[in-house]
């Protein structure tokens, strides 16, 4: 029997109607010499297209909207390197509500900013699960205000589900979904939409070796936590949930690892044939794609570029210009 109650197909729809008018619907590209490069067909769904920047819109939207007027005036707080941070920040301006957000010291001052531009007050922490947690707490005891997690929250999971939801809208014949995975809350919503949306669609998750908590947990059944977490991918540097994993091993086929250095050679390929720059977070899938394409050959596969949050001042390092 499940410990939570899983998302539903009818959920899944209304919540997609829900944020609509406040999303925008991404394109989903394709490039004949990255197929030819990978001898398969690849789609990129450009989440860097989105509100804020990110896929994290979808979720905070759709859990944030759900909330009642009484709710709304105690005030929204969250924890987030920095995506679902400006997604609380981008759904609180809308409900024109009080918003605090918690962030890591080390978080990218692009993604600082923009939270501070929708109007939030941020709050810096310790770069740890438990100091993200305990701040946010402390907030919620003072002033009463609603904490939107940054994945484990049903409302949160069913508007990320909606990414997968648009890729099988316009290819329903898609042969698989990888997206990546830190904290599970798109991954667990990208299995829930391959398995009510389409019957042949397997979902792969794809992770940096420098966070790799979700395969340990994928493996295990139980929530575990990275040997160590170092990588240039900050936005997937947290561990599942009991809520996101349940789902997960429901319906996710395997997890992939992939290297720093296999990273930065996605982030660079996609920039080169694509054109468009994302944070390094969004190019694990691809990463993952590429040290596995003997596996899909002939397939058609989405991969989800999460988001195009990536601080100026590192594009010199991380992009070969």
């Amino acid at each position: 029997m499940p410990l939570y109650a899983i998302p539903s197909k009818q959920e899944l729809i209304d919540s997609h109607e829900r944020i609509k008018p406040y999303i925008n619907k991404t394109s989903l590209l394709k490039n004949e010499n990255i197929n030819n490069l990978l001898g398969l067909e690849v789609y990129f769904k450009c989440e860097n297209e989105q509100k804020i920047g990110a896929f994290k819109a979808r979720g905070g939207l759709n859990a944030i909207l759900l909330l009642s007027q009484e709710e709304i005036e105690k005030g929204l707080v969250t924890h987030s390197s920095g995506n679902h941070a400006q997604a609380v920040a981008y759904a609180g301006n809308i409900r024109k509500a009080k918003t605090w957000v918690v962030m890591p010291e080390t978080a990218p001052n692009i993604k600082i900013q923009k939270v501070k531009e929708l109007g939030a007050e941020v709050i810096f922490c310790k770069n740890t699960p438990h100091e993200r947690q305990n701040a946010a707490d402390k907030i919620v005891k003072e002033h009463g205000a609603i904490f939107i997690h940054p994945f484990d929250n049903h409302n949160v999971i069913l508007g990320q589900a909606t990414v997968a939801k648009e890729i099988l809208e316009v290819i329903p014949d898609i042969d698989t979904i990888i997206p990546p995975v830190g904290g599970g809350g798109l991954l667990s919503g990208t299995g829930l939409s391959a398995s009510y949306f389409s019957n042949k669609c397997t979902v792969y998750a794809a992770e940096p070796e420098g966070a790799a908590d979700a395969i340990l947990s994928f493996k295990s059944g139980n929530v575990e936590h990275a040997p160590y977490v170092k990588t240039i991918a900050d936005g997937l540097q947290t561990h599942l949930s009991e809520r996101t994993l349940e789902i997960i091993r429901a319906h996710v086929k395997d997890v992939f690892l992939v290297s720093e250095e296999e990273i930065l050679e996605a982030l660079n390929l996609i920039y080169k044939h694509l054109e468009i720059i994302i944070e390094p977070s969004a190019a694990v899938s691809f990463a993952a794609l590429i040290k596995n394409k003997e596996q899909f050959k002939g397939k058609k596969v989405a991969i989800v570029l999460t988001g195009g949050n990536l601080d100026k001042a590192f594009i010199p390092k991380y992009l070969q210009l």
